[in-house]
């Protein structure tokens, strides 16, 4: 097993050779946020999709667009409205009166990385489209079935501060984002690096350092990366945590929980971690990698009850003393 280890392990240096260069390329137009940028090549990794909580002028749609440009894909950004219908995301069928056929307007969805802007604020009807194509891989324009192109991944913002006109997400749609990321303010000496580095009136130029298809090869290199027996058993007693704290000698956690982590859950953090392993060039995880990015995947699969919101209690600091009380392998 060991020797197995050590090939992964030079396969998985090897294929991940350009997630330096992503990092190079897009930190000349980003400043920081490489944690940020870390979770979106997670999410390319895993064909999962990633919701990002933060207030606006936090350069999100500048983050996606030059990751876009850096991997050589397709790009597209759908402003989420009250008014926003299925077919303005998905495309809708179109009479031509010249031929008298009818024929299918491809929408917005059909590009590699859609940035799904304030998602929140689109109705229900809109929210089970996007949500055929996240979970599916493909939209239904009139009785024609199309599938997406891959890599596909959403990301979806939502602003934490106004809720003035805005729908809540169904549960439904939120378990299927592999992670959920908080996105903050900047260090000042960063704010000083963007005030200097926007200041001129023309674009940052950044190359292209790696395909779609080299992204799509590494997939299949992510899903060899060894998971101990161990560190499963980690996982799973985190995330039963979760359910039943008092299991897990953590029985003051029980009163603030109503609902615990699906077994989504375990499939995602299982998934992220293999990821997060590849971004660090080992071909195996370790409970760091777990510990890395249990947060972002738990924060919004674990509810919280009426109590806990009263006493002001968080879903992160629920996950904190759940990965503080659990036993690391």
């Amino acid at each position: 097993m060991t020797t197995d280890i050590r090939e992964i392990t030079e396969l998985v240096r090897q294929e991940s050779a350009f997630v330096e260069d992503v990092m190079k390329e897009t930190g000349k137009v980003i400043v920081g946020q490489r944690e940020m940028v870390e979770r979106l090549l997670i999410g390319l990794l895993t064909g999962g999709h990633v919701l990002v909580e933060g207030v606006p002028g936090l350069a999100k749609t500048l983050m996606v667009k030059t990751l876009c440009a850096v991997i050589s894909a397709r790009f597209q950004r759908i402003q989420f409205t009250p008014d926003l219908l299925p077919a303005d995301i998905v495309g809708t069928v179109v009479y031509n009166q010249q031929s008298g056929a009818f024929s299918s307007k491809k929408g917005p969805i059909f590009a590699n990385l859609i940035l799904a802007d304030e998602i929140n604020r689109a109705p229900a009807k809109v929210q089970s489209a996007l949500l055929e194509a996240m979970q599916e891989k493909q939209v239904t324009i009139g009785e024609t079935t199309y599938r997406l192109e891959e890599p596909f991944l959403v990301m979806a913002t939502q602003n934490p501060i106004e809720q003035e006109g805005t729908y809540p997400l169904p549960e439904a749609q939120v378990d299927r984002f592999i992670m959920k990321a908080r996105i903050g303010y900047p260090q000042r000496d960063e704010e000083m690096a963007i005030i200097d580095r926007m200041s001129g009136s023309g674009e940052i130029p950044v190359a292209p350092v790696v395909s779609p298809a080299r992204i799509l090869e590494a997939r299949k290199v992510v899903e060899k990366v060894y998971v101990d027996d161990k560190i499963k058993n980690y996982i799973l007693d985190i995330v039963l945590a979760t359910r039943s704290p008092a299991d897990f000698r953590m029985k003051e956690l029980g009163d603030f929980i109503e609902f615990g982590a699906s077994p989504r859950a375990s499939l995602a953090l299982a998934r992220a971690s293999r990821a997060h392993a590849f971004l660090q060039h080992r071909g195996f995880v370790t409970p760091e990698d777990i510990k890395a990015i249990a947060p972002d995947v738990l924060r919004h699969r674990v509810i919280l009850t009426y109590e806990a919101e009263a006493e002001e209690i968080t879903t992160e600091g629920i996950v904190k003393k759940i990965l503080e009380g659990i036993e690391v392998p």
